[in-house]
């Protein structure tokens, strides 16, 4: 039996993870970089120990220092989260080596759906519906510009051996396919060390739905129904939902029973996720598999009333699925929206720093998942993720007014967010409609990045019954110098309001 387990990652992840623990009754063991010494995961976990420098490379992505700590510590169990280790091969082998159980799928699962060219033969082999394209690696521009050529444009130029945007190109001209292809290439070199590259046909209006799967040890497994994560900028999702507003319930059958046969096909073991391409016809393809927890994940446990962590854990303990495919079902809807620190209005650069100040939202319905807290610096080594804002409601409408408000309470300060842009996300039309692909950033990127008229107005007004309210406390009657120094001050308020804002 697994009592202690050591979370070989860091962030919002992390606590996720030890608190599940925590309300099974296993010890927790938490590893940390010296940029994250600080870190919630650190205080909130049994054990901390370090792990090296802030880079990842020298510390989070280190298998032999991961090993050491959970030898020394006595763990039964590591959990890689998402990220750094969660998908690599090698790290799942080598924690069976050491007799360490590794809550996540084996080696060769691992293996054959993070090559994109592996797993779309699988797929093909299991009946699972793929998108047209290559089933061998390309690694030349001519055989590339060639293959291109015959299934005609507009295609997707894919890195054979990554995913999450990188060494990824949208072709659509003739004009376009060599630098494309260049471009891919080096990119997917420079990301995952492997230049090869597939091409697919690209699919107009795509939606990104996902269907999250588990699997026992005993050749058990079921899906916990879609989520749709076609709310994306440069493909990486930024708000996602449940259930899917464009599905129905014969697509979803469907989509889940291949889903369930993918996951079967590399007989895989843990929680995974199986990602589709949809079209607005309701046409459906296989994309790729993460073979391991997804960050959206929240809203799935949301709906379906299942803790995915804990159900990692007893599948890893070599228990059976306490329940069937028939014992599930979807209730009510939840909205997941992922808040960076990052700036929106400088092309969304990160924006790490000290938090001065945070209030987090609160109520009925609303679930945070996070790590900082106040006086935290963020660090600028990793992924710029600060926390994760769940709502769930009886309806769509009612979650995204639920999410609103959520969003309007939540309050950062000393740092840029992404809080003010969600915001716009939950006013626009085309998501308040439910009829959205994952062009809808684009599609509505003015609309997003413009301010309500009326969102100025208010901090105004704040600011300046704030700076009366200063003058009244601060005048003496008997003092005219003082009078007159804060009337300067008035007089300069246009000028310096920037730096009074609140």
């Amino acid at each position: 039996m697994i009592k202690k387990v050591l979370v070989a990652n860091r962030g919002e992840i992390a606590v996720r993870i030890i608190r599940s623990c925590r309300e099974m009754g296993i010890k927790s063991v938490a590893v940390y970089s010296d940029a994250d010494r600080t870190s919630m995961h650190v205080r909130y976990a049994d054990e901390a120990y370090n792990i090296g420098p802030a880079p990842s490379n020298e510390s989070y992505l280190v298998m032999d220092k991961i090993i050491a700590v959970a030898k020394k510590t006595n763990a039964d169990a590591i959990h890689p989260g998402y990220g750094f280790l969660s998908e690599n091969a090698k790290f799942s082998e080598r924690c069976k080596e050491e007799g360490i159980i590794f809550i996540g799928p084996s080696a060769y699962a691992i293996r054959t759906m993070g090559d994109k060219i592996t797993a779309r033969k699988t797929m093909l082999a299991a009946n699972v519906p793929v998108v047209p394209g290559t089933t061998e690696p390309l690694t030349d521009i001519e055989s590339a510009i060639k293959t291109i050529q015959e299934i005609g444009l507009p295609v997707m130029v894919k890195a054979s051996a990554g995913g999450g945007g990188k060494g990824m190109r949208l072709v659509r001209k003739e004009s376009e396919i060599v630098s494309s292809v260049s471009a891919a290439k080096s990119e997917a070199m420079a990301a995952f060390g492997d230049d090869a590259i597939y091409v697919e046909k690209y699919i107009e209006s795509p939606h990104h739905i996902e269907f999250q799967i588990l699997a026992d040890q005993h050749h058990n497994a079921i899906h916990l129904f879609e989520r749709e994560c076609s709310v994306q900028r440069r493909h990486q999702k930024v708000v996602e939902e449940t259930p899917s507003p464009l599905m129905n319930e014969k697509v979803r059958a469907e989509m889940g029973a291949h889903a369930v046969a993918a996951a079967k096909a590399v007989d895989y073991c843990g929680a995974g996720t199986i990602e589709f391409i949809v079209d607005d016809q309701l046409n459906y393809y296989f994309l790729e598999m993460n073979t391991r927890l997804q960050v959206e994940h929240p809203i799935t446990e949301r709906v379906v009333g299942v803790d995915l962590v804990k159900e990692q854990i007893k599948i890893a303990n070599g228990e059976v699925l306490s329940f069937k495919q028939e014992d599930l079902r979807q209730e009510g809807h939840a909205i997941e929206c992922r808040i960076y620190a990052e700036d929106p209005d400088n092309n969304f650069m990160p924006s790490p720093g000290v938090i001065k100040h945070i209030s987090e939202p609160l109520g009925l319905g609303v679930r945070h998942d996070g790590y900082v807290y106040e006086g935290y610096e963020i660090p600028m080594y990793y992924d710029p993720l600060i926390s994760k804002l769940i709502v769930w409601a009886k309806t769509r409408d009612e979650a995204i007014a639920r999410l609103r408000r959520a969003l309007y309470n939540y309050k950062i300060t000393g740092i840029k967010t992404s809080i003010k842009f969600l915001e716009r996300i939950m006013d626009c039309p085309d998501f308040k409609s439910g009829k959205y692909n994952t062009n809808f950033i684009e599609k509505n990127f003015e609309f997003l990045m413009t301010k309500p008229p009326s969102s100025g107005n208010c901090e105004e007004v704040a600011i300046i019954a704030a700076f009366i309210d200063y003058m009244d406390k601060a005048s003496c009657p008997s003092c005219e110098k003082s009078k007159q120094q804060l009337g300067n001050n008035w007089k300069d308020f246009g000028r310096k309001r920037n730096v009074l804002r609140f």
